[in-house]
Order: structure tokens, then sequence, then C-alpha cells
């Protein structure tokens, strides 16, 4: 035996077969992230729909998205330029349509009142309030403002149908409260 050769004593081998199974069992889990035709790390861009998964969404859920996404922003565009001209009859009503929708009549009745502050006796504004009014049942309050609305334009066929509706209205509501106490 040469001075340069060693022999291996049992546990000394033990030891260097552990290392070396160590190793091995070590590089076998990298060696499943790459393989020898592919790159460890894709180059390949995601597009962002597919990592999304905005494939998958229903059309029909998009379209929602889409329109929340856009009446917003015309919410805002109203709502700014209602800062920018109080007075702005034609920017009020289109805003107070779009919250009427969206079942927020408290919000249309206070873009409509600060109308009315800017211009109190605005014919399109206050039978624009009658109307949500009558929408939320209250129809005395709405009744006085189509006649406030028919003094300034007694002849105005609008309000006055809007009038009409609303007595209906109200005079079924009447009839209901008066049958539901005879019972």
């Amino acid at each position: 035996m040469n001075s340069h050769e060693k022999t291996l004593t049992p546990p000394l081998l033990l030891f260097r077969l552990g290392s070396l199974l160590f190793a091995i069992l070590a590089i076998l889990p990298l060696g499943g992230c790459a393989s020898w035709d592919k790159p460890a790390l894709s180059v390949k861009e995601t597009s962002p729909p597919e990592l999304l998964g905005a494939n998958k969404v229903d059309p029909a859920m998009r379209e929602r998205i889409l329109r929340a996404v856009t009446q917003d922003a015309q919410e805002r565009a109203l709502r700014d330029d209602l800062k920018q001209h109080p007075d702005n009859v034609d920017g009020a009503i289109s805003l107070t349509n779009s919250l009427v929708t969206q079942k927020r009549p408290h919000e249309a009745l206070q873009v409509l009142e600060s109308v009315l502050v800017a211009d109190p006796g605005n014919l399109r504004a206050l039978n624009a309030k009658g109307v949500i009014l009558d929408i939320e049942g209250r129809h005395d309050a709405a009744q006085a403002l189509y006649r406030q609305a028919l003094e300034t334009e007694p002849g105005n066929q609008m309000v006055q149908h809007n009038l009409n509706l609303s007595l209906a209205f109200d005079g079924r509501k009447s009839e209901r409260s008066t049958l539901a106490q005879s019972r």
C-alpha cells in the first residue's frame, strides 16, 4: 500500500456514502425545474387576460363590469361639471336619471336640490324632483312641487300629466289604506 492510498474505515466510508447520497438527493429536485431542451426560466410572456383568467369571465358579467365602470366615469364627469356650473339643469337631470337607475334616489334629490338653490323656480328641476318624490312614495311633497311648477307655467302638459299621475298613485294608496282599516 502506498503512502498516498488511504484505507477507508467503515465509519468514514459511511460518512462519504451519506454525503454522496445527500448530494444526489439535493440535486434531484432541482433537476425537475429545468430540462435539457428547455431553459430553467420561461421567457414567454403571458398576456394579462390569460394571466388573470379573463377569458373565462362570463360575457354578461364582463358587460355589467364595463357598464358600471362607464357609469362611474360619466357620473364623475357630470358631478365635476355641476360643481363648475351649479345651474346646469341638463347635467343635473342626466346625473339624476343615472342615480335613479342605480336605485340611489336620495343622492338624486340632493343633486336637484343644489340646482334649485341656484335657480329656485326651474320648471324642469321642480318636475324631476317631483318624479323622484313620487318614486319614493312621497306623493304629497311631489304634488306640491308640481303645483309650484304649474304656477310658473300653467299650460305645461308634462308637469300637469305628472301631477295627475301622482294624484292617481296617491288615490290608490288612500283607497288601499281605507280598505285595510275597514277590514
